[in-house]
């Protein structure tokens, strides 16, 4: 592996991370981290147009560069695109947080004088072979940590972690507009996602959705996006609960941050909307069976997390990528209705 390089100062920074909405909050801490060591440094991300649309604005990118993905045939416009946008520009620092074969080929497209990526053996598709500088091999850790990893081989301080996702004055205004409309305090409850394997059953969540009514006084709102999943999954829990649940799922991914925001508690699967969540530091319940909650849990919060993932109580199992396909099942309307009372009164204290 090449020397650790020595970049003093760089004029300019670019990030490449393309997609998910979890993955792009997850960097936030990092480019905060890179704006407090270097103020005066450019900051340009390479990013896909919906997770685009959480971050854009964020007064720590100077600049977000779009990567629209096409599919089949029309793949390569994609890039050669992309390289039209980028003609002329060189960075002095890369960093390439993700680690598919799309990211790499966008890495070997720019010119940077130090391309940083991970080490072998975690570099998907061979993804080291387009980068000239990779981090240490180490153990499997969270996400938000493995992204830390990049600011520790730079000599930056992560901490104090920070996401400074913005609401501008209009979305409030819709804000304030929607919320002041209920009759209670919200609980936004995410019941669907692209992962079916994530999913929950929805008498599970209409049972709950009843609780957090009768038992909390909160008006339960089903969030999520316009995915058919996520659509199919909403009307069966709406047609099993007798909660007067309010159907917030929607095609835009600021009305959703704006809802999050307002919400008293949010309850979700791993997946977007829950990372979502915690970045904004609202009382959060991780249902997680499907992956595994320390990899992927909320950031520092584990007293937010329903396991399902453990396969008895208490099971000492390591932090990894491995799934488990039954671990949704494990999941019971208990644990969670005990995780509810567990974050609301710690919200409250």
């Amino acid at each position: 592996m090449p020397e650790r390089p020595d970049i003093g100062v760089p004029r300019e920074v670019a990030i490449v991370m393309l997609s998910a909405l979890g993955d792009a909050v997850h960097v936030l801490p990092v480019v905060n981290a890179l704006r407090r060591a270097w103020p005066d440094t450019r900051i340009t991300w390479v990013i896909q147009p919906v997770p685009h649309q959480l971050v854009k604005g964020h007064e720590s990118v100077d600049e977000f560069v779009l990567f629209r993905r096409r599919r089949g045939a029309d793949a390569w416009r994609s890039y050669a695109e992309l390289s039209r946008t980028l003609a002329g520009r060189r960075f002095d620092l890369l960093i390439n947080l993700q680690v598919y074969l799309k990211a790499g080929l966008i890495t070997s497209l720019m010119k940077a004088d130090v391309k940083l990526g991970f080490d072998r053996k975690r570099a998907r598709d061979m993804n080291w072979l387009f980068t000239t500088h990779r981090i240490p091999p180490r153990p499997t850790g969270h996400v938000q940590d493995q992204y830390f990893e990049f600011l520790e081989y730079l000599g930056i301080d992560p901490d104090p972690v920070e996401w400074r996702l913005r609401i501008t004055d209009e979305e409030r205004a819709a804000q304030r507009a929607f919320f002041d409309a209920l009759d209670r305090p919200a609980a936004g409850v995410v019941v669907g996602t692209s992962k079916l394997e994530k999913n929950w059953a929805p008498e599970r969540y209409a049972r709950v959705l009843e609780a957090l009514e009768i038992d909390f006084g909160l008006r339960p709102l089903l969030l999520g996006g316009p995915a058919p999943a996520e659509q199919a999954a909403a009307e069966r829990v709406l047609r099993e609960t007798r909660a007067h649940a309010v159907d917030a799922l929607a095609d835009d991914v600021r009305r959703l941050l704006w809802l999050l925001d307002g919400c008293a508690l949010v309850i979700s699967p791993d997946t977007g909307p829950l990372h979502i969540a915690r970045a904004l530091d609202r009382p959060v319940v991780g249902l997680y069976g499907y992956t595994n909650p320390k990899r992927y849990g909320p950031y520092r919060r584990p007293e937010q997390v329903v396991d399902g993932y453990a396969r008895f109580v208490g099971e000492q199992y390591a932090t990894n990528q491995k799934y488990r396909v039954d671990g949704m099942e494990r999941v019971s309307v208990e644990m969670v209705l005990a995780a509810v009372e567990r974050v609301l009164e710690s919200a409250r204290s």
